[in-house]
């Protein structure tokens, strides 16, 4: 993982600094609520329902079990006990004290953390794939092209101060799992018939109130440009991005206004003033950030393991966890593991300060000491010996987090919702555990297959409803708390991409949302095809099965 040197950690001190004095002034009255607002938003703070809210970034979702511990401490003594992990793969803390945040941020400083560009109008924190490095459909390792696109983002002074704020994703796989399309600026790594490094660019991908898959704007970027052609991307959104309707700000409404097309011309026209720049990447640089992220000394093992197979052969539920929580890595005799936090009665994404300090005393024991966030709001075990799968489950299911749920029905994404944020309509939480309740039979829920369901508790879609097969979105009516329903949805699908879902028609109340789950899935079970998932089966069948069966049965029980 990457190591800040003193310059990194210089300009990190510095900024905790400033943003206790900032703090000061606040208390003492010096400075307004609103002259403080945007400052307390440059360090990660957000006022929420009921107290404020500190995110804190994980770029690419990357952590050392150090830092883990130390988010745990900070999960214990500044809030109640609990972190947050977000589909930014961000962690959130939401019972933070005004006058305690500056703590917070040295204590994170300490550890080369940081909440800096995780609110406002900037380049937020860059996304990657959680399996990066191991995973053996990889062509290019994304973390040190991630890295260095942090790092040129990080107080770039042209673009401080963006419409909106910008998202960057970046993937190196055959499988998207950074749901690269859905971002303001995707890049796709991968390699040409030389074997040398080329990207993919794409733009003007997004969620919320107006859902649109991205474009590619740019293919076969040499390497040596990402950074040049990513400024030139910028500056055309910063010079002609809608400045006067929030709504209309994103990067994603300029480039269907103009066209990808367009867009692209004029990206490419400014280009040529930055090409060859002093922005220009150097053998030596890619070098100097890659060596951070250089493989762990692995041993040299058989890719099966008699003790392991034999504990296959032995144990059902162990069986299940391993088909669904580990996947292949791309070292004989190593796997990487999902930990689920999408225990029952939890909402997800959440994990205690001792589930916390657990998980990283598992990463010292078996995964080099590193963790993963994933988008999903599941943390993995990248590095993990075939032979020690048994013992990881054994002390996951003690930790609560062995749930064989990846990628099935209750592997729910879900925002925070109105429970504690102030932008929501609806609260997010108690839909997903009322669903979690309603399908507490993993047997079932095993038998169904792949299946994604997305809350999300407003408009602005942080719980990606938009791209869940099944999508949930909380919906404000004559001032209650309603669910708009999608289907169809998902992140990505090979090279038709990815979808956004279709909404199914009228609302439904919190107390009706477990049965309209309920009826969308046994229409899925009635009409499947053996082995077919349920995106396929939606795809082949349509809306109307779906539409039809679930305002049926509302009608029966009205």
């Amino acid at each position: 993982m990457y190591q800040y040197d003193q310059i990194d950690q210089r300009i990190v001190d510095e900024r905790v600094a400033q943003y206790a004095d900032q703090v000061r002034r606040r208390l003492s009255g010096e400075l307004s609520e609103e002259e403080f607002r945007p400052l307390r938003l440059q360090n990660g703070l957000y006022m929420q329902r009921h107290a404020y809210m500190h995110r804190i970034a994980i770029p690419y979702g990357n952590l050392r079990s150090d830092q883990l511990r130390m988010l745990a401490t900070i999960a214990r003594e500044h809030d109640r006990g609990y972190g947050h992990f977000s589909t930014r793969t961000n962690i959130q803390f939401n019972w933070v004290e005004l006058e305690e945040t500056p703590e917070i941020l040295r204590k994170l400083a300490s550890v080369q953390m940081h909440a800096i560009q995780t609110s406002g109008n900037c380049i937020r924190n860059i996304t990657a794939d959680q399996f990066a490095g191991v995973a053996p459909d990889e062509q290019v390792d994304p973390r040190p092209w991630a890295e260095v696109l942090r790092q040129w983002s990080t107080f770039h002074p042209e673009f401080a101060w963006l419409p909106r704020k910008f998202k960057i994703a970046v993937n190196g796989s055959a499988e998207d799992r950074a749901a690269v399309q859905v971002h303001d600026l995707g890049v796709y790594l991968k390699k040409n018939a030389q074997g040398e490094v080329v990207m993919d660019i794409l733009a003007g991908g997004g969620l919320g109130r107006t859902p649109i898959v991205g474009a590619i704007i740019k293919r076969d970027l040499p390497w040596q440009h990402l950074l040049t052609y990513c400024e030139a991307v910028l500056r055309v959104y910063n010079r002609y991005g809608r400045r006067d309707n929030m709504y209309k700000a994103r990067i994603k409404i300029l480039v269907k206004a103009l066209s990808p097309e367009k867009f692209s011309k004029q990206v490419e026209e400014e280009w040529q003033h930055l090409k060859d720049g002093p922005s220009t990447l150097t053998q030596e640089e890619v070098d100097r950030v890659s060596k951070f992220f250089a493989p762990p000394v692995y041993e040299k093992l058989a890719d099966t393991d008699a003790s392991y197979e034999k504990h296959l052969i032995d144990s059902k539920p162990f069986a299940r966890w391993v088909e669904r929580n580990v996947r292949p890595h791309k070292v004989p005799g190593y796997a990487a593991v999902t930990l689920s936090l999408k225990q029952r009665h939890i909402a997800p994404g959440d994990a205690t300060d001792q589930q916390m300090d657990d998980v990283a005393a598992l990463a010292d024991e078996f995964s080099f000491g590193e963790i993963r966030v994933s988008h999903e709001q599941n943390l993995i075990l990248a590095n993990v010996k075939k032979r020690d799968l048994h013992t990881v489950w054994e002390r996951a299911k003690a930790l609560g987090f062995a749930t064989a749920n990846i990628g099935l029905l209750t592997d729910i994404i879900a925002c925070p919702g109105g429970d504690f944020c102030s932008l929501a309509n609806a609260k997010s939480i108690p839909i997903a555990l009322a669903i979690q309740d309603r399908f507490n039979d993993l047997d079932y829920v095993h038998d169904l297959g792949d299946l994604s369901l997305n809350i999300s508790g407003c408009i602005n879609a942080c719980g990606h409803h938009h791209v869940g097969n099944i999508g949930i979105l909380g919906v404000d009516k004559d001032g209650s708390e309603w669910y708009q329903v999608t289907l169809g949805g998902e992140q990505s699908s090979g090279a038709t991409g990815a979808h956004l879902g279709k909404v199914i028609g009228p609302s439904f109340s919190a107390e009706e949302m477990p049965d309209v789950i309920a009826q969308v899935i046994d229409t899925f079970v009635d009409n499947r095809i053996e082995g077919e998932r349920f995106i396929e089966t939606f795809g082949r069948i349509g809306m109307a099965p779906f539409k039809e069966r679930v305002y049926a049965s509302r009608q029966a029980h009205a």
